[in-house]
């Protein structure tokens, strides 16, 4: 089970493509050796079987470059297959190395072909801002435990990491004004190939179809930009029972803590939007009525919204001490394009339930 937001920061074009791309490549790195060669054969016949299943997939890619993403991906598969079996499995490694392969197939596609050699990976990850699990505690009280770190300048650890990447004569020209050369705010993203391309190919290819003014200011010693994902591990308890994941957008104006009661409200309010159905037949009077009890108390909470996500981004834009302010969320979502960053950014929330009675009988 695969599931992502993808935030781009220059247009959502770049984004789109991941979000259509990311999935095949991480699964075929989860491949086992001998269904990669099953899959590798499968493609040469017209009835090729899915890699993977899609929910909410509504992009489609124009013929000309829908082949060039396919033979981009066919070679990663060649290229996986040739690697052979191997003994050990690692899952951030499977990771890292999808984002990897990506990244650079998304720089060759950009460049004439003679430069599609180009190579970055011993310095090269994406931007994560907002990944949220909720933990219910022993006194049924909302914990949000923070999964991911910030990749921008407000984590030191990154600002270090891309420092001692370079030069020391460029300690102070690399993080300048809290942006990486004083221009990208996040400081690890797939795609933003200026800030990752050899001095060579921005003066020859790029400013000279672009201008100077693209490149950026000190680019002396790229790629300054990381595509490698920072990787984390959290094993799932009886006791978590959601994940949100956010774009900073959502973060930018809303605590981890009041989104995870956001949800937590949401979730006992819902009961009251669907007609009450008894779960099972021979139901005890008691029994009955401790469910409508509890009906009756989620009567308290009753979202707007089914849906948990949009009930978070309500709350997000219009939300106030004293509730929903709709004429707000009105202004916000009506500003012109020219204007809108200053007020708000985009967000795009997902929220993953757990099923708690599969992790409590769960083998460790």
């Amino acid at each position: 089970f695969l599931v992502g937001v993808f935030d781009g920061h220059g247009g959502g074009a770049c984004a789109q493509v991941i979000a259509k791309r990311i999935y095949h490549y991480i699964t075929a790195c989860l491949l086992p050796y001998e269904n990669l060669l099953h899959y590798l054969l499968s493609l040469t016949k017209s009835n090729a079987p899915e890699l993977i299943r899609s929910y909410n997939d509504k992009v489609q890619f124009v013929d000309d470059v829908r082949d060039i993403y396919a033979n981009s991906f066919l070679k990663f598969l060649r290229d996986l297959s040739e690697i052979g079996h191997k003994q050990t499995f690692e899952m951030h490694e499977v990771i890292q190395k999808a984002f990897l392969r990506l990244d650079e197939d998304l720089s060759n596609e950009a460049l004439p072909k003679k430069w599609e050699t180009t190579k970055y990976e011993d310095h090269v990850s994406s931007y994560v801002r907002g990944c949220r699990l909720c933990t219910l505690s022993e006194t049924n009280s909302w914990l949000a435990k923070k999964l991911t770190n910030e990749h921008n300048s407000y984590n030191q650890s990154e600002v270090d990491r891309i420092i001692k990447e370079h030069p020391y004569n460029e300690g102070a020209s690399v993080i300048k004004m809290d942006r990486l050369l004083g221009q990208l705010a996040p400081l690890r993203a797939m795609g933003d190939f200026r800030f990752k391309w050899s001095t060579e190919i921005m003066t020859s290819i790029v400013a000279k179809h672009f201008g100077d003014h693209v490149v950026p200011p000190n680019y002396h010693t790229p790629p300054y930009l990381s595509a490698l994902p920072e990787v984390t591990h959290h094993r799932l308890a009886p006791r978590d029972k959601f994940l949100i994941i956010g774009t900073d957008g959502l973060w930018d104006v809303m605590t981890p803590l009041q989104a995870v009661r956001l949800v937590g409200e949401h979730m006992k309010g819902k009961v009251t939007l669907n007609p009450l159905k008894l779960p099972r037949k021979n139901m005890k009077l008691s029994e009955v009525n401790e469910m409508l009890l509890q009906r009756k108390e989620g009567l308290k909470t009753k979202p707007k919204d089914s849906n948990a996500a949009t009930h978070i981004i309500r709350n997000a834009l219009g939300g106030t001490e004293f509730g929903i302010d709709h004429t707000k969320i009105s202004q916000l979502l009506t500003l012109p394009d020219d204007v809108v960053r200053v007020f708000r950014d985009d967000i795009t929330v997902t929220i993953v339930y757990f099923d708690s009675e599969y992790l409590r009988h769960c083998p460790a």
